[in-house]
């Protein structure tokens, strides 16, 4: 099969594409047939081997799997002996453990990690989901205890995981403002937020305006920056950024924040994420139940995936960069693909009744 393949670290140049053996699945693994796959600045940082504090995890002096990506789209090809879920030819999302995989023509990936792909969505808009989708949710949900009424601001509003939060937070009834530059004020707006902020032209932190929750996917302002903006006990989470730092990326920031949240009255939430079957789901229904739209920014060939993690690495994507997977060799006809998952699923009346519980969390943990 074809694969993008990387034996080192370093630029783009790093990745190649070579034919390699089908990846063998386990008892509890599902052979995918890859369609597409997402592409997320975790797939750059790996690539490029940053930050170094990271490289226990990653490899020392090669990554453990040559094969990058992690979000992946695609039909189910074969199943293990104990997969009861799922079955050839049903159309799934998910991710990939073990750091990659999805770069390439077929994937193995725990049965845990796949869901039925929305039915409203096509392969590259699922493959777009998992990674930045779970952030976001778990950012608003469960460390921000975003609830109806609250004043939210996303700042990097117009990246892949801020697509998804405007989108989130207005689902959870939030009063919503995104920050962005000029080229995404109007798409920014268009995917629900009430409010847009261009940062080319005025700086939230120096406003009156104070929110209850601040996601920061950006770290371009200071914590006690972006604590100016925030309500006597509001919470911010500081998401993503500092990879020119490349011992330890927002290391230094993360450490800083738990620090300051033992001595001030603001929460602060820095955190890893954890993707959860149960949340697929929960993305899943809100994307069928047109609350969530993932933004695709644009689509690359397998053949140019340097070029996608380029592009992703430069920090400008609108939304989310797919690779798409072309090839007629999948045995699945995804005759499957529109079954509802009758053990698992998570309906989309338990969202909307969570979202106006105490602490503001969408079911599913």
């Amino acid at each position: 099969m074809k694969a993008v393949v990387q034996e080192t670290y370093g630029s783009a140049a790093v990745l190649k594409t070579c034919d390699i053996d089908k990846p063998e699945i386990g008892d509890d693994e599902v052979l995918v047939c890859v369609r597409a796959a997402g592409v997320n600045p975790g797939d750059w940082a790996i690539m490029s081997g940053l930050p170094y504090i990271a490289r226990p995890v990653y490899g020392l002096r090669k990554p453990k799997n040559a094969v990058r990506g992690t979000d992946v789209a695609g039909t189910v090809e074969a199943v293990g002996t104990g997969v009861w879920r799922l079955q050839p030819g049903d159309e799934v999302f998910g991710w990939c453990s073990g750091l990659g995989g999805a770069f390439a023509e077929y994937a193995s990936v725990s049965e845990d990690a796949l869901a039925l792909k929305p039915a409203n969505l096509n392969f590259e808009q699922a493959a777009s989901v998992p990674m930045a989708g779970h952030v976001a949710l778990q950012a608003l949900r469960d460390h921000g205890g975003v609830r109806a009424g609250q004043k939210v601001l996303i700042n990097g509003a117009s990246g892949g995981i801020g697509t998804f939060a405007v989108q989130i937070a207005k689902a959870l009834g939030a009063e919503v403002t995104g920050v962005c530059s000029t080229r995404n004020v109007d798409m920014v707006r268009s995917i629900g937020a009430d409010h847009v902020i261009d940062y080319t032209r005025e700086d939230f932190t120096h406003k009156d305006q104070r929110y209850d929750f601040i996601l920061d996917n950006v770290a371009n302002h200071s914590l006690s920056d972006l604590r100016r903006a925030l309500t006597p006990t509001g919470t911010l989470v500081p998401n993503g950024g500092g990879f020119e730092n490349h011992w330890f990326a927002n290391g230094g920031r993360v450490i800083s924040a738990h620090v300051l949240n033992r001595f001030v009255s603001h929460r602060l939430r820095p955190f890893l994420v954890s993707p959860k079957f149960e949340d697929l789901v929960i993305l899943k229904e809100l994307i069928e139940a047109g609350k969530v739209t993932p933004v695709i920014d644009r689509t690359y060939p397998l053949s140019e995936t340097p070029e996608a993690i380029g592009h992703v690495g430069e920090g400008h994507a609108q939304g989310k960069i797919a690779v798409t997977v072309r090839h007629t060799s999948c045995n699945g006809s995804g005759q499957h693909g529109n079954q509802s998952d009758k053990r698992a699923d998570v309906h989309l009346s338990r969202i909307e009744a969570s979202i106006s519980c105490p602490e503001g969390r969408l079911e599913g943990n």
